[in-house]
């Protein structure tokens, strides 16, 4: 099997902005992200697909704790499950008619993830991760009293319940994940950052946590040895100064120039922060390239036309001798070098 790509979608390949999250809507968008993928094994990627569900798995608490007097109530390692399934679904059903579309028959298949963590991680000292629906001051509290939640405030718009955020360790079905690549499918795994268990006795015992979803993206690119990680974002690019008046987008740029950007504070850990810390790990493990955009623009990013491109700090030898092998993929390295050596200037 060549090296694959991995994919991270990020929530809003699903859900967009101003959008109530409907099933018909998160269909349409998943068709728009299913014909880029597909664009993309045109081309000869091996893709691996791994998703956010954070909106998903926050309806699904909501409906769990509303329906408590007549159904069993679930923990959060059940409904991030529930949601890889249902989100793996509208996926394929959607690579399936984006593939239909240009006369490919490519299988799919959704593999049902869990990431162990380490029990002892600090972060289970520490909730910091919102989950789950705004509650007011009244009903907050009687929900830390009575299920021994932790809550906090949640920027002047009501409480919210905050869980672990532990680091991922391991990938459990890492393996059927490969095989299945390594046969012409593609995969979708991992979302949501992986069903969060922990190893007791011999067993994996799922706990009340969340994993970043950026950070097992590079776990799963890192272990199954991908060239390629593209993180799906809401914007085309990484920006400096983000949304102020001297804002400076990043086309290029090598993983100790962007690791110095992160020091000095420009990417906030609850937005960029995470998908940045992805990227630096992916490379220090030797991932060739990070690309960041939006979800519209995958197939003119993979081109070096659109993203933000994350270089390591010594471009490999093998890369090289790919790029030099013809002339549309020496076109590419050569504008990826142009743009980086701009970027450093500037």
């Amino acid at each position: 099997m060549r090296r694959p790509t991995v994919v991270a979608i990020g929530g809003n390949s699903l859900i967009r902005a101003g959008q109530r999250g409907s099933l018909e809507e998160q269909r349409a968008n998943a068709l728009m992200t299913a014909r880029a993928i597909v664009e993309l094994v045109q081309r000869g990627h091996t893709i691996i697909i791994t998703h956010g569900n954070g909106p998903q798995v926050g309806a699904q608490l909501l409906r769990s704790e509303i329906a408590v007097d007549q159904a069993y109530p679930e923990p959060l390692d059940v409904c991030v499950a529930d949601t890889q399934g249902a989100i793996g679904y509208i996926l394929e059903q959607a690579l399936i008619h984006a593939f239909a579309e240009t006369g490919m028959h490519v299988p799919v298949a959704t593999v049902v993830t869990q990431v162990v963590v380490n029990a002892d991680d600090p972060a289970f000292q520490r909730p910091t991760k919102p989950v789950g629906p705004f509650y007011t001051t009244e009903q907050a509290q009687q929900r830390a009293r009575d299920m021994g939640w932790t809550v906090v405030e949640d920027a002047g718009r009501g409480w919210r319940r905050v869980v672990p955020s532990p680091e991922p360790c391991e990938i459990v079905e890492i393996d059927a994940i490969r095989e299945l690549a390594a046969s012409g499918y593609v995969v979708i795994a991992a979302g949501g950052g992986g069903i969060p268990v922990v190893r007791h006795n011999g067993d994996l015992v799922g706990v009340e946590a969340v994993i970043d979803k950026d950070l097992a993206a590079a776990l799963l690119a890192r272990l199954l040895r991908a060239r390629l990680l593209i993180i799906s974002t809401d914007v085309e690019r990484v920006y400096l100064h983000y949304r102020q008046r001297n804002e400076t987008p990043l086309r290029c740029v090598r993983a100790s120039t962007l690791r110095r950007y992160a020091a000095e504070g420009h990417f906030p850990p609850g937005n960029m922060g995470p998908k940045i810390e992805a990227a630096l790990r992916f490379l220090a493990n030797g991932g060739r390239e990070v690309i960041i955009t939006s979800p519209d623009l995958l197939t003119a990013a993979v081109e070096g036309k659109a993203g933000t491109h994350i270089l390591p700090d010594r471009i490999l030898p093998r890369y090289r001798r790919r790029a030099s092998g013809g002339s549309p993929a020496r076109r590419l390295m050569k504008r990826r070098k142009s743009a980086l050596r701009k970027q450093e200037r500037d």
